[in-house]
């Protein structure tokens, strides 16, 4: 999957492309729509946290950094274990994984309130009351998209494509 991203000036131009893309079988959750709090985007296929925040990239860096930081306090008390207290294969496996879940809460709580930072280069446009949408299509059919888009909606400017999607988006 790709994610197109086009900056489009009205509300009404972003419900022209959502039905042409429903009609081209583009699914519903596979469209998101970001706007300033002062643009109306109600009923458009809304961004959600995953979209519109840093909260995937932040997971995947607390869990990794959580994992390496329990792992090495697991090992740390594997060679010096304390007194009257035996460290086997499960507790390093136990407090591993508990390094990655403290990680992976921990960073999540951090990027749920940081602005996604791929949509950084969209903030002026956002700014000037366009609105951004993200459509995620297969590969083979970003050309054919964005063709369309550009015959129909001449007011719609489209800004790229990012070469995959989140796998959860």
């Amino acid at each position: 999957m790709r994610r197109i991203y086009l900056l489009l000036p009205t509300q009404q131009c972003a419900w022209a492309i959502v039905n042409e893309m429903l009609m081209q079988r583009v699914e519903w959750r596979h469209m998101h729509v970001i706007a300033n709090e002062n643009v109306s985007i109600n009923g458009l296929p809304q961004a959600s946290l995953a979209q519109s925040s840093d909260l995937l990239p932040a997971l995947t860096r607390g869990t990794v950094v959580g994992c390496a930081t329990g792992m090495m306090m697991a090992l740390i008390s594997l060679a010096f274990p304390p007194e009257d207290l035996e460290i086997t294969g499960g507790a390093v496996l136990a407090i591993t994984l508990s390094g990655a879940g403290f990680g992976a809460w921990a960073a999540s709580m951090i990027g749920i309130d940081v602005p996604n930072t791929r949509l950084k280069r969209f903030e002026e446009g956002i700014g000037r009351g366009e609105l951004l949408m993200m459509i995620d299509v297969p590969k083979d059919r970003v050309e054919e998209i964005e063709q369309m888009i550009k015959i129909h909606h001449e007011e719609a400017h489209i800004e790229g494509t990012d070469p995959t999607i989140p796998a959860f988006p």
